[in-house]
């Protein structure tokens, strides 16, 4: 595990701007931060079974931040999202399901996602060694031309057969399938939980018309944050939602004398936001319902320094009163022990007191 000087050391230039940023937009008193009684105090008074909070109970209590109230989980459903042959190239060891839940075991995580065949495949030997998370539907991309549409691959019922402790689901909000979509997904996540298991949803924007004069705003905050809204409106309990990297997508999408997009009101850019990486994530918090439902945000693809980019991701997050990351090729596309290594730094900055909610 990584000390608070290890970690400033990776954030270099950025270290002085996400650890002591301290004037949030909105307050940190306004916000249901991670805490190790999370569930009892936020899901207690839910509508969730107890079955379904025995559950969320049992992935806060796996892995190196067991009892923190914070999560890190390895998501590996690329092999269907992205073609097997493209996410396990560099790797080809995790074309193997065992490989996959070993390295999120070895890796000190609090639960695997992935698919059907992954986790049904070896369920026997690993669920109860580690929550698992059942990606039901997809984007498969062998259909052509390709297209950007997520479908149904199976049940919550065979989720539950196989000892999910949760299933998972994207929805693509912003494409011409998201309607189908945002109703398939809550059927499936209110079968989920009657069958007593917690649901993750994956709060994915996928339009081209978000891409305007040459700045691409599918990571806005304005509109991850919607995104996010919608999420928690069909009864998701953990949001992923990639990043913030802007705002003003609602903007972008009204130009003067254009079409009328959406809704927005000027005091998301100024009394509810600034342009501070901590600041745009916790935009997408508060559509969490203050952080009522838990905000994990995505590790992104793999790249040059992605310890330093994984590191930086997790202080903003946790910073932002996040819940946590879910980092999958960061991890995987590489040998195992650096694999792990990146785990283990995200974890560092959650367990690290030095590294506080802004």
């Amino acid at each position: 595990m990584l000390s608070f000087t290890e970690i400033q050391k990776l954030l270099g230039d950025q270290a002085d701007h996400l650890l002591n940023f301290s004037n949030p937009k909105i307050s940190k008193e306004r916000l249901h931060v991670p805490r190790p009684t999370f569930v009892k105090d936020i899901f207690g008074q839910s509508d969730r079974s107890k079955e379904v909070q025995k559950n969320m109970e049992r992935i806060f209590s796996t892995g190196n931040l067991a009892g923190t109230g914070y999560l890190s989980i390895l998501p590996v459903d690329q092999g269907i999202e992205h073609s097997g042959g493209a996410s396990f190239a560099r790797n080809p060891d995790y074309f193997d399901p065992e490989n996959i839940v070993g390295l999120a075991i070895d890796g000190g995580c609090n639960a695997v996602a992935s698919t059907f065949g992954v986790l049904g495949m070896i369920a026997k030997k690993y669920a109860d060694k580690i929550p698992f998370i059942v990606k039901i539907n997809h984007n498969e991309i062998l259909s052509f031309p390709n297209k950007y549409d997520q479908i149904m691959f199976g049940s919550p019922e065979q989720a539950k057969e196989l000892g999910a402790s949760a299933v998972g689901a994207t929805i693509y909000f912003g494409s011409a399938e998201s309607n189908r979509q945002i109703v398939e997904v809550a059927k499936a996540f209110a079968q989920a939980h009657k069958l007593g298991m917690f649901t993750v949803l994956w709060c994915y924007l996928r339009n081209s018309a978000f891409k305007v004069e040459g700045l691409d705003y599918h990571t806005a905050a304005d509109l991850t944050g919607q995104a996010n809204h919608l999420g928690v409106t069909i009864g998701a309990d953990i949001i992923k939602q990639k990043l913030p990297t802007l705002n003003g997508g609602y903007k972008a999408m009204n130009p003067a004398g254009g079409k009328s997009y959406g809704k927005f009101d000027e005091r998301m850019y100024t009394e509810l936001c600034s342009d501070h990486p901590i600041d745009l994530c916790r935009y997408q918090v508060a559509n969490d319902y203050m952080g009522r439902v838990g905000l994990i945000n995505s590790g992104g693809e793999s790249g040059k320094n992605d310890l330093a980019a994984a590191v930086a991701t997790a202080v903003i997050n946790k910073r932002a009163g996040g819940m946590g990351m879910i980092s999958g090729r960061k991890a995987f596309q590489k040998p195992k022990k650096d694999g792990i290594e990146i785990l283990n730094a995200i974890q560092s900055v959650y367990l690290c007191k030095e590294i506080a909610v802004a």
